[in-house]
C-alpha cells in the first residue's frame, strides 16, 4: 500500500476537486486571503469568476464574508496558510461561523514543518488545539492526495463547519487510487499486535509507515493507524487497538499537546488507561528550514518513532 514515490501538488487536487464539486453543486464557492497563486485556487477563478472571492490580506474579514455567504445558503471553502487560518482569524471562525451554526470550510495550508523556508512565524503549530476547541467541528488531516479526493467531497456534503489541514506541494503516495475513506473512521495501514502509532498528516503517516518497518526487522509487531479525522476521532479504534496491543504512540506535526496526542490521551485516560507516548513539537516554536532538517529537528522522523516505541515497549513490560 505504501509508495515514497511523489504525485501531484496537493494544492492542484485541492482544487480540481472543488472544481468537481463545483460542477455538480453551484453553492460550492471559493474564497482567499491574497493567496490564489500560493493556494493553487487559480484554476476556480478562471471556471467561476462569479463563484471566486479574493478579499486580499484579510484573514477575519474572509471568514467573516465566508460566514455571510453560508447563511445564504452557500458552501464556502475559505483558505489561507494554517498560521493565519488559526491564530488570526480564531475568534471570527469560534462566533461568525461555528456559533452561528453554519456552513464555513476552512483550510489551512502548509502546517507546521511543511511551511519550511516561511519559517516560525508561519509555522502553526497549534492550530490544532486551537480548532479542537470548538464544539461540534470536523478537523481533517488527509496523508496524500488520494485520501484528499475522498475525503473533501464528504465535508462538503456534511453540514457544519470544518476545519481542513494540508499543504501545498507535493505529497508521498500511500493509497491506491481505488481506496475508499469516510470521516471519523480511522485508516488501519498496517495491523500489528505489539504497539500501536497513530499518526496524521503527510509528514508522519509515511515516517510511522517506516518506522513500522524498522520495528518489524526487530522483530516487533507495530500496527499504523492514519487517524485523518481528529474531530470526531475514531474512539473505537483507539480502544481496540490500546486494549489489543498495550502501547499507543501517537505522531503529528503538531505540539504536542492539544493536537491529536492529547486527544487520544483523553480518550485512553478516561475510558482505557494505556501506557502511550507522544511525537511531535514538544514545546518549541518554529524555524527556517528544509522539510528534511525540520522534520529531524523535531523529532518528527522513522528512526525517531521506532526509538519511541521500543522505549514503550520497556514501559508496557
Amino acid at each position: 500500500m505504501m509508495n515514497v514515490s511523489v504525485q501531484d501538488e496537493m494544492r492542484k487536487v485541492y482544487t480540481n476537486t472543488l472544481l468537481s464539486l463545483a460542477e455538480e453543486d453551484e453553492n460550492i464557492v471559493v474564497l482567499d486571503a491574497d493567496l490564489m497563486v500560493a493556494n493553487g485556487t487559480k484554476a476556480f477563478y478562471q471556471r467561476f469568476p462569479q463563484r471566486a472571492f479574493d478579499v486580499g490580506a484579510a484573514e477575519a474579514n474572509m471568514v467573516g464574508i465566508a460566514s455571510g455567504l453560508s447563511a445564504t445558503g452557500k458552501i464556502p471553502f475559505a483558505g489561507t496558510f494554517a498560521c493565519f487560518a488559526s491564530r488570526r482569524v480564531f475568534d471570527q471562525f469560534y462566533l461568525s461561523a461555528n456559533y452561528a451554526q453554519l456552513n464555513v470550510k476552512l483550510i489551512g495550508t502548509d502546517p507546521g514543518v511543511t511551511a519550511t523556508s516561511n519559517g516560525g512565524t508561519h509555522m502553526a503549530f497549534e492550530d490544532l488545539a486551537l480548532m479542537r476547541t470548538i464544539p461540534e467541528i470536523t478537523i481533517v488531516e488527509p496523508a496524500d492526495n488520494v485520501s484528499l479526493r475522498s475525503l473533501l467531497p464528504q465535508v462538503a456534503r456534511e453540514k457544519g463547519c470544518a476545519y481542513i489541514r494540508i499543504d501545498r506541494k507535493s505529497s508521498p503516495v500511500i493509497y491506491d487510487e481505488s481506496e475508499g475513506f469516510q470521516l471519523g473512521k480511522a485508516k488501519v495501514l498496517r495491523d500489528g499486535t505489539d504497539c500501536t502509532i497513530i499518526a496524521a498528516g503527510i509528514v508522519l503517516v509515511p515516517e510511522a509507515v517506516k518506522a513500522a518497518e524498522i520495528l518489524k526487522s526487530r522483530g516487533i509487531s507495530a500496527a499504523v493507524l492514519d487517524m485523518h479525522t481528529i474531530s470526531p476521532l475514531d474512539e473505537g479504534a483507539v480502544l481496540e487497538y490500546a486494549e489489543k496491543t498495550g502501547f499507543v504512540l501517537t505522531c503529528e506535526n503538531h505540539q504536542v499537546n492539544g493536537g491529536l496526542g492529547s486527544a487520544v490521551a483523553e480518550v485512553l485516560g478516561e475510558k482505557r488507561p494505556t501506557p502511550m507516548k507522544r511525537i511531535g513539537a514538544s514545546g518549541l516554536f518554529g524555524q527556517v528550514g528544509s522539510l528534511e532538517y525540520l522534520k529531524e529537528a523535531y523529532g518528527m522522523t522513522a528512526e525517531k518513532i521506532a526509538s519511541a516505541c521500543l522505549e514503550g515497549l520497556e514501559r508496557k513490560a
